[in-house]
């Protein structure tokens, strides 16, 4: 493994690439985790604007948290528990904010509000206060949902500056629409926009962007339930870990500027034909990794791949978990795959919900237990 001297770099500028290297770091023989925040109420997502200090926890019961200089503040940053329809798989499920942050104080969330229909809305605060204005909310886009669950609930700006929305099949079990692989429907979608333009505009290189029938924000499809996914800084590759249905879990990895991508649901479950022994596999995205419902194992969380500077001998392990037996895995990339799977003993971390990364790349963990977990060398 190559340890890039360019991490800081690239953090503080935001560029996209690193050339210069030193010889590997030896990875770290165990990893910890430590509470920096306890107490929460369904914690769900952790996130920070760019050079930012502070963490943002989004609390799935509708508020939006701030963890400053390592104290979890009393006073929400954001309660729209008014507007949400919660819990289980609905509620207050994603943040992001705007890359010119700093200067225009716009973030995003993404919630599920009357009859459990998703809604991504804008708004403002002053770049510097630990409370925005809730009032300032503006409308993005809604999409229906058909049932309860499966309904995403990741948005995040990519590399691009457009923002991107992954969103579920729509719920129910095994697709019943046909969601996934419908281009007239924004579910089962990974959907890109451009919110500099109100309420958004649609990026002319989006496949379907002239389209007269298919929608036009779709960027890739057939996902089943994309609750969580990233950006690696470096590489530029999106990550995305699709829950799986009834046996395997997946994680696909593209370039960010590859459009027209079909992650296979469901025609496919992880590697496998999903109904039928066979099944036409052409043009489908095949994951790079996939895991199977042993040992209680039943819902992929995923996370990011490790950037920051606390941990060099991690750097660039791609870090994942399962929300009903709380592993701590990772691999890395090597010429396209997956290798050096390890899993992390770090103790009992409860049903993890998400993973989270601060302004300087450091990864946290999030579980129902309340707590929010920062990773740690030995």
């Amino acid at each position: 493994m190559t340890v890039s001297r360019c991490a800081p770099i690239i953090l503080a500028l935001g560029l996209g690439s690193c050339i210069d290297s030193v010889p590997p770091v030896p990875l770290p023989a165990s990893l910890r985790v430590v509470p920096v925040a306890t107490g929460l109420s369904s914690p769900v997502f952790l996130t920070a604007p760019p050079g930012d200090s502070r963490q943002f926890v989004v609390e799935q019961t509708g508020r939006i948290r701030v963890i400053k200089g390592g104290q979890l503040l009393v006073t929400p940053y954001l309660d729209i528990a008014s507007k949400i329809t919660c819990c289980d798989e609905r509620g207050l499920l994603g943040l992001a904010f705007h890359p010119n942050f700093a200067a225009n104080g716009f973030f995003y969330v993404n919630y599920t509000g009357a009859g459990g229909h998703t809604v991504i809305e804008r708004y403002r605060a002053s770049p510097a206060s630990d409370v925005a204005d809730a009032a300032s909310a503006f409308l993005v886009l809604g999409v229906e949902q058909p049932f309860a669950n499966h309904n995403g609930g990741m948005l995040a700006f990519g590399p691009d500056g457009m923002l991107w929305i992954g969103t579920g099949d729509g719920g129910d079990a095994g697709d019943p629409q046909n969601n996934g692989q419908t281009l007239t429907t924004l579910l089962g979608k990974m959907l890109r926009i451009d919110v500099n333009r109100a309420p958004y505009g649609i990026p002319a290189d989006n496949p379907f962007a002239t389209s007269t029938t298919n929608r036009r924000e779709i960027w890739g499809w057939g996902l089943r339930n994309p609750w969580r996914y990233s950006f690696d800084r470096v590489s530029l590759e999106l990550f995305v870990a699709d829950v799986g249905q009834n046996a395997w879990e997946e994680v696909h990895v593209v370039p960010y500027t590859r459009a027209s991508v079909n992650y296979g649901w469901k025609i496919m479950e992880g590697t496998r034909c999903y109904s039928a022994p066979t099944c036409n596999q052409t043009g489908l995205d095949i994951p790079v990794h996939e895991y199977g419902h042993t040992d209680g194992n039943c819902s992929i969380t995923g996370g990011y791949v490790y950037r920051g500077a606390a941990i060099p001998g991690i750097l660039g392990r791609y870090f994942y978990s399962d929300y009903c037996t709380g592993f701590l895995r990772s691999f890395r990339r090597s010429n396209g795959q997956a290798v050096e799977h390890l899993e992390w003993d770090v103790g009992d971390l409860g049903n993890v919900t998400s993973f989270g990364e601060d302004a300087a790349a450091e990864l946290y963990i999030l579980s129902t237990n309340g707590t929010v977990y920062r990773l740690s060398g030995p």
